[in-house]
């Protein structure tokens, strides 16, 4: 079946997302080891992407272990630093979809407030005809009911949408309720995929 509609997940899809490579430069890779086997840095990120205040949140773990105050509040205070570059190629597919009509969504773990943030940096993050942010759904991936919800509001069924995501959990995920599936490795890759199902030429691709 060909896609109906195109699903992107954001962090390294479409914007690198590296928190330990910003630590390994900012503090060198020994104490950045240290810090992450000390605090759970990923875990208070998945509170804010579940829609915990961002500025609340880290603050409030960087109090919680006063060694590593200033080093996690790094997390907030150069955020976008942890978030970059863009991946320009994936930006371009997305807007190659848009532009032949074909239906793209986002689907990501992100905050409220640091996806807004990262919208001022990345103005490509608005141009998705359904976004779904974690934030704003209380759930976040691989969670099943996160992919319920999705589909429950575009209107497309499951087997009709194609979905595209760097963490084979979440793949996982939205392959057991039927999506079509792309597991990102790179831009090309997930080009190719995009001829193969016939939505983009190889032209339209690049």
């Amino acid at each position: 079946m060909q896609p109906q509609a195109v699903i992107f997940d954001i962090g390294n899809v479409l914007i690198e997302w590296q928190p330990e490579r910003f630590y390994d430069a900012a503090i060198g890779e020994d104490r950045r080891r240290a810090m992450f086997a000390a605090v759970d840095l990923h875990g208070m990120n998945d509170k804010v992407d579940m829609g915990h205040h961002f500025t609340e949140t880290i603050y409030a773990t960087a109090e919680a272990y006063p060694e590593w105050r200033d080093e996690i509040r790094m997390w907030h205070d150069h955020w976008i630093e942890l978030a970059t570059p863009a991946i320009d190629r994936s930006v371009r597919l997305l807007r190659a979809l848009r532009a032949k009509g074909v239906p793209v969504f986002s689907l990501t773990n992100f905050g409220i407030q640091s996806f807004d943030y990262a919208a001022t940096h990345y103005p490509f993050l608005l141009e998705f005809d359904r976004p779904y942010i974690s934030g704003h759904m209380g759930v976040i991936k691989p969670d099943p009911q996160i992919y319920q919800m999705v589909e429950d509001d575009c209107g497309v069924a499951a087997g009709a949408l194609l979905f595209t995501d760097d963490r084979p959990d979440n793949i996982a995920a939205a392959e057991a309720r039927g999506w079509q599936t792309h597991l990102f490795t790179g831009p090309d890759g997930w080009a190719d995929r995009l001829v193969a199902t016939g939505l983009l030429t190889e032209e339209e691709a690049q």
